[in-house]
């Protein structure tokens, strides 16, 4: 099934950045901080935790999108 803006949660938002070499740096709060490099470029992306069957805000997951630096295909792609 294909991914969309809406139906993303903090657990498959993880799970991609694992994948993708980002490793969790430290919390403060609910606010969980990974560290990785996309295109030789080191970044750091926030994710907001609020329970594991929450979904992130649309805007909020663009954010996420936009500090990892990776391309939107790698988020938009298909899940196996």
């Amino acid at each position: 099934m294909s991914k969309n803006l809406t139906n993303w949660t903090y657990k498959e938002v993880t799970e991609v950045l694992r994948e993708h070499g980002f490793v969790l740096n430290h919390t403060r709060g609910s606010h969980y901080y990974f560290r990785g490099y996309a295109g030789k470029i080191p970044r750091q992306v926030c994710v907001p935790y609020h329970g594991n069957n929450t979904s992130l805000k649309p805007r909020t997951f663009k954010g996420i999108m936009v500090q990892s630096g990776l391309p939107k295909e790698v988020w938009l792609s298909e899940k196996q």
